[in-house]
């Protein structure tokens, strides 16, 4: 019998429900595991154990009484370290905010465990301001992939993604900008949501880029993600930028098959640079869905060549506007030398508050938004950018998914690219163009390398309809069950 943390999110709500099991039975579980394996991982910024344990005898004894309780009522939650709960520190894995304790809840938080009882154990670790894919850039050190400790766990919620895979606990929170939720999932063997933009509410999220960022759920099922996100998306009055779109009832449909879908397989991600092995592993699961009576299809997104460096100029520019706020006057970290007059200050705080890839990235933002460069560089990405959602849409009129590996690569050995931006930069090259059209995208745990790493596939969808998503990896999860293979980190 599987221990209590290792169980699913899903199978937690309803014991919980017919109290087979407590709340705090399964928050304890899990703190026992942070206990054990996280001096290894490094996957938390901070664990609220008592703050836990307490709300889970609270609403055990709701249950008891007969009380209403919420759709994830006892069960524990991780959140990425840019998500703000109020009373905690919320710093985004960056020196500039250490100590800052957030007066207020984000939108995501009031809705997954202040009204449905799911009970935050801690928050997450994840490369600085959300900039990077490896989780190596927090200010409180790196993050490591329990399938290998020498690897990474992708990012920039790495953090998320490995707590996780190493059953620390049973749902987590991300954020994606360009692939932040998609590559710890599939570099740590997991799933993960990216929605649609304007799915979710952004209130109370530390920006890094406003117009392509979007939280989501990273789980150990695809059921769990759909129990997540089904109860933390919809329209959201503190925030202009989600959509007045239904939200469908993705657990009571994930189970439809899809026998009735096209899908589509995009011949640009399957190119120069992508690993063998990541191929075979992908290619092998469609043939699967094939059986299962899809019509596969393949279909061209000709401008995706141009996303990354359209992609990297808008959250460049993004990031610089985004980033002024911090100067050290308002709230934050602030120089100890404060000689010379408010420009010397203002950039002694800046250059000692923010680390080296976060500055590298103001830098070419404010360049790009620079006067003589705008129209060059940002105007110019914006309109490449509406080409590359139009490459999706039309690929949408022939298919209902789009289906192909979620990075070219396996994880990647920590230390290997932090000295090469541009190395690191094309690790997303099949996440970006997603972030830039605007739709939902999972990505699902297909098979492992040689190497013995954890194999991403992505199943993107059409705007609003997650649920063509759920159904598909569904579909896959069942037939590979990958999901119940777990790294060896001792304990059990």
């Amino acid at each position: 019998m599987p221990s209590l943390n290792q169980l699913s999110g899903i199978e937690i709500r309803d014991k919980i429900r017919t109290q087979e099991i407590s709340s705090e039975d399964i928050v304890l579980a899990c703190f026992k595991r942070i206990n054990d394996v996280e001096s290894k991982i490094n996957a938390f910024t901070e664990v609220f154990e008592k703050e836990a344990v307490k709300r889970a005898k609270e609403i055990d004894k709701k249950i008891k009484k007969g009380e209403k309780v919420g759709n994830l009522a006892g069960i524990p939650l991780a959140v990425k370290d840019l998500i703000s709960v109020k009373g905690h520190q919320t710093s985004a894995g960056s020196k500039m905010l250490n100590g800052y304790i957030s007066p207020y809840d984000s939108t995501v938080i009031e809705r997954l465990v202040r009204k449905q009882d799911a009970i935050i154990i801690g928050t997450t670790n994840m490369d600085e301001f959300a900039m990077g894919s490896s989780t190596e850039s927090s200010f409180y050190g790196a993050t490591y992939n329990p399938w290998n400790l020498k690897f990474v766990p992708g990012g920039s919620s790495g953090g998320s993604g490995a707590a996780i895979a190493a059953d620390e606990t049973i749902l987590s929170l991300g954020s994606d900008t360009g692939g932040s939720i998609r590559c710890p999932a599939a570099y740590c063997g997991v799933a993960g949501i990216k929605p649609t933009y304007g799915r979710v509410s952004r209130y109370g999220i530390i920006a890094y880029a406003n117009s392509l960022e979007q939280v989501g759920p990273i789980s150990k099922t695809v059921k769990d993600s759909a129990l997540v996100l089904q109860n933390m998306a919809g329209k959201d009055p503190k925030d202009a930028t989600t959509v007045d779109e239904s939200v469908e009832n993705y657990l009571d449909i994930i189970e439809n098959g899809i026998e009735d879908f096209t899908i589509g397989i995009p011949n640009e991600f399957y190119g120069e640079g992508l690993d063998p092995d990541v191929e075979k592993q992908v290619r092998n699961a469609i043939k699967i869905l094939e059986k299962k009576g899809s019509n596969i299809i393949k279909v061209s997104l000709p401008h995706i060549e141009y996303a990354l460096p359209t992609y990297y100029l808008i959250a460049m520019s993004e990031a610089s506007s985004n980033l002024a706020r911090f100067d050290g006057i308002r709230y934050g970290y602030k120089t100890d030398n404060t000689d010379g007059n408010f420009n010397e200050v203002f950039s002694r705080t800046r250059g000692e508050g923010f680390g080296p890839e976060v500055r590298r990235r103001i830098i070419l933002g404010t360049y790009a938004l620079s006067a003589g460069y705008f129209e060059m560089f940002y105007i110019k990405a914006l309109k490449v950018r509406t080409l590359i959602r139009q490459d999706f849409l039309k690929a949408y009129e022939k298919c209902d998914v789009l289906i192909g590996p979620t990075m070219p690569a396996t994880a990647f050995e920590i230390g290997t690219k932090l000295d090469d931006p541009i190395q690191m930069y094309l690790e997303d090259i099949l996440t970006v163009p997603i972030n830039l059209a605007g739709i939902p995208s999972m990505s699902l745990n297909c098979g492992f390398a040689s190497n013995g790493m954890p194999v991403g596939m992505q199943i993107m969808g059409k705007f609003f309809k997650e649920s063509d998503i759920f159904r598909t990896a569904y579909v896959l999860e069942q037939e590979m069950k990958y999901f119940k293979q777990r790294p060896d980190l001792g304990g059990y």
